[in-house]
């Protein structure tokens, strides 16, 4: 795992109708650095959820979340990697920043690579929107595991964007560093989640001056092979699986059946290294998440201790 390098401030933004222009106005300064652009930072139903009509959902109605997705960004060359494609990504692209990426996207090439972290829903059917029905992309290199790349190249519509050469697979050994960049290195790390389709990773991106983790989805801290606060500690920011905040919350479901780690275990575990300046973001929020309430007392909690909450427009320089 790539060690931390120093620590710096981080730009953060939040809104929705008008955050793309707000982010384009950003220019100026994003023209010489390399960042992480959050683009979205729900669970993959999305927010609002279908067939949620919570005052949550309904809320959100007016002010739509969009589902967990980071953008790697080059403010000056207008390159951008996509970590995740999510069914928001026409959207989610309109919050990318700089003319340079507008003119990528007109040539039909607006990635210089996509990233996968695994196979469910809201982290590949973004994909579609990119293939001959819509915009039609030229041949991208799209990174992933073995198992990963066989789901893509042997299942519709996926294959046929393989097969007409738009998705340019290529495939990421576990805890190996590539360079994807002059300036930019990825590892692909191996998490305990799901696997019905594919396995699941996470990925530690390092650039000139930061690193950064973001690891949306995964079963349970203890069934990891390496300790959380050991993973955390290497890097300068965590993006962490913040789906749901307590047991209890999805009505009719158990946890057994959808394992993820909870925000308040995950506070208590990595406290310590909050309170010593460590950056720990929670994102891929279910829609049952009382954090994603502003006047609520758990989102109050998360930021009393120091922890933050993931929103599309936030950036994390590296």
């Amino acid at each position: 795992m790539p060690g931390g390098l120093s620590r710096r401030g981080f730009l953060g933004l939040t809104g929705s109708a008008a955050l793309g222009a707000r982010l384009v106005g950003l220019d100026a300064l994003a023209r010489s650095d390399l960042f992480a652009l959050v683009l979205g930072s729900i669970q993959d139903g999305g927010l609002p959820q279908a067939g949620c009509y919570t005052p949550r959902c309904e809320r959100a109605r007016g002010d739509p979340h969009y589902v967990a997705s980071l953008a790697i960004v080059e403010g000056e060359s207008g390159r951008v990697w996509l970590v995740d494609a999510s069914p928001d990504l026409a959207r989610q692209m309109d919050l990318i920043p700089g003319e340079a990426f507008r003119r990528r996207a007109a040539r039909r090439r607006p990635f210089e690579g996509i990233l996968l972290t695994h196979a469910h829903i809201g982290h590949y059917l973004g994909l579609a929107l990119l293939g001959r029905e819509s915009l039609a992309i030229a041949p991208t290199p799209c990174y992933c595991t073995s198992p990963m790349a066989e789901f893509v190249r042997t299942n519709g519509p996926w294959s046929l964007m393989v097969d007409e050469g738009r998705l340019d697979l290529r495939v990421l050994t576990p805890d190996t560093a590539v360079q994807l960049g002059s300036n930019l290195e990825v590892t692909a790390v191996p998490v305990p989640h799901r696997h019905e389709f594919s396995d699941t990773v996470g990925f530690v991106f390092r650039g000139p001056r930061r690193s950064l983790l973001y690891l949306p989805d995964i079963d349970n801290w203890d069934r990891w092979d390496r300790p959380i606060e050991d993973v955390v500690g290497e890097v300068d920011v965590a993006l962490l699986d913040g789906s749901f905040y307590s047991a209890g919350e999805v009505p009719g479901r158990s946890l057994e059946e959808i394992p993820h780690p909870l925000v308040s275990g995950t506070m208590d575990r990595l406290q310590d290294m909050v309170r010593a300046g460590k950056k720990v973001i929670f994102t891929h929020l279910n829609n049952t998440n009382p954090v994603l309430d502003k006047g609520s007392r758990e989102r109050a909690e998360v930021l009393r201790r120091g922890f933050g909450i993931a929103r599309a427009g936030r950036r994390y320089p590296l």
